[in-house]
């Protein structure tokens, strides 16, 4: 994810911001068999693809808060986690 987040910083350059990288990447990250299944029409395979876009985009967004060792720390000792 770091490395889609300073992806993302050359977007003057590669036209990719993160709104682009989360459309291309969000149905390889965040893989559904659902939609991966017959069943799921095209309109609803769409709608959820949309939705993983929209988490992926605001991952990239906010990369340097969810992924900082602050963060594990703060959640670690919430959850009781000695280490």
């Amino acid at each position: 994810m770091r490395h889609l987040a300073r992806l993302a910083d050359y977007c003057s350059i590669t036209n990719m911001h993160t709104k682009n990288l989360a459309i291309v990447w969000a149905p390889n990250l965040l893989r559904s068999k659902q939609i991966e299944s017959a069943c799921f029409s095209g309109t609803a395979a769409f709608m959820e693809v949309r939705i993983q876009s929209v988490v992926v985009e605001f991952i990239l967004n906010h990369v340097d808060v969810l992924f900082s060792s602050k963060l594990s720390s703060v959640i670690r000792e919430g959850a009781g986690v000695c280490l």
